[in-house]
């Protein structure tokens, strides 16, 4: 099977960055969303991405031109769908929102088409198990900003076919990214890993440990780690940081997983990080 016709849903950080990249490596991308705003709100970040790349001189002006000229949009997920080799699904980290998304597109896309979701920690063996293909089900599981990020981890669900996986392990390397196959299990290996960090530092905030700034400073300086783990939660979303804990939580049923108190509260509060202009950090003024 070749894959030349891609369908991304969600214009938001992530899928505005997945249509990005794929149509910069010479993919036909289709860039879809509830409405025009939200596109254009994806479309006016892709062109700024390309803009700085034109001004780094890692692109030339016809490539970006080039690359912009790959995208189409879409509105209406039925009749686009079945135009696409593979759609990749950016939505907010919920499942009920991705099942549905799913049915749809199963039922509206061709048989040969797979469909691959974006999530960072939810079960692609329940995404699959809603439509008629699990076996052409996968996760591709992107890292921000993916214009720059190598990694994808590749999620195989239980009933993921291995035809199914080859062909995304040669897509990601097609498009520069180094894959890591992963079984399905909560949080994957990234998060599993790195959102039990970031809780823990907030139970230090909470319990008065140290300052939020001197819990990151020790991260970086002591660990070499590129930003502390309080301002990484703020770039990835507070929000986006309690759903994944709430997966590890519920799916690996241990306590050491229970998201701070801290966190439920600020998230209550809509203190989101970045995208919300306050979290740990004020960014009211950037």
């Amino acid at each position: 099977m070749e894959i030349n016709n891609i369908m991304v849903i969600g214009a938001g950080t992530m899928g505005n960055g997945i249509a990005h990249i794929f149509a910069q490596n010479g993919f036909n991308v289709t860039l879809a969303d509830v409405d025009n705003a939200r596109i254009d709100a994806g479309m006016a970040t892709i062109g700024g991405n390309l803009d700085r790349q034109v001004k780094k001189e890692t692109i030339t002006v016809a490539d970006r031109d080039a690359t912009l000229g790959r995208i189409s949009r879409a509105t209406d997920l039925k009749s686009a769908a079945p135009g696409a080799d593979l759609i990749v699904e950016a939505a907010t980290e919920n499942f009920g929102l991705k099942a549905e998304i799913f049915r749809a597109i199963d039922e509206a896309a061709t048989e040969r088409t797979i469909l691959a979701s974006n999530t960072s920690s939810i079960s692609i063996t329940q995404i699959g198990a809603v439509t008629r293909r699990p076996e052409k089900v996968i996760g591709m599981h992107f890292f921000n900003p993916v214009p720059v990020m190598k990694l994808v981890e590749i999620i195989r669900g239980y009933a993921t076919s291995d035809e199914t996986y080859a062909l995304v392990r040669g897509l990601s390397e097609r498009l520069g990214k180094t894959p890591v196959e992963v079984r399905d299990y909560p949080g994957f290996i990234s998060n599993r890993i790195l959102m039990p960090m970031i809780n823990e530092a907030i139970y230090c905030v909470m319990e008065s440990v140290a300052s939020i700034e001197d819990i990151d400073t020790v991260m970086k300086l002591g660990m070499a780690h590129p930003m502390g783990p309080l301002t990484l939660a703020d770039f990835i979303g507070l929000d986006v940081c309690l759903a994944i804990m709430e997966v590890l939580h519920k799916g690996l049923g241990d306590d050491k997983y229970r998201p701070c108190p801290l966190l439920r509260n600020m998230v209550a509060a809509g203190h989101l990080g970045r995208k919300s202009k306050r979290g740990f950090f004020d960014y009211s003024a950037k």
